[in-house]
């Protein structure tokens, strides 16, 4: 599968929404939608690393399915409100590089897996 930029994830969400009459939720109601996915991301995380096995009746869910649905949700939450997801990752990454940059012990240079 060909790899996606934000703005081509962002378009493909809205045009998937923009097939449906009633749209995108609300804001409000798509913040509730987002802390429920992450509710249900942390009870996957209990499941695999914590201490509460899944019930028996429990469904198998993945980690990556529920970011997944995280992720359709925020950009749902970006698109109906104009931000564009690829320039709040630039602020926020200038943000903790500045902010930050001190803040935890660096690798050596040979360590590091990300730029």
């Amino acid at each position: 599968m060909a790899k996606k930029t934000t703005e081509d994830m962002q378009k493909e969400v809205h045009g998937f929404i923009s097939q449906f009459e009633e749209g995108y939720f609300s804001p409000l109601a798509m913040t509730l939608r987002m802390t429920e996915e992450v509710g249900e991301l942390a009870r996957e995380v209990n499941h695999y690393y914590g201490e509460k096995p899944k019930k028996a009746e429990e469904g198998e869910r993945s980690l990556e399915q529920e970011v997944g649905d995280l992720l359709f949700v925020l950009i749902c939450f970006a698109n109906e409100q104009n931000i564009d997801l690829e320039e709040a990752y630039h602020l926020v990454m200038d943000k903790f590089r500045t902010r930050d940059q001190n803040r935890w012990t660096l690798k050596s240079k040979g360590e590091t897996n990300h730029e």
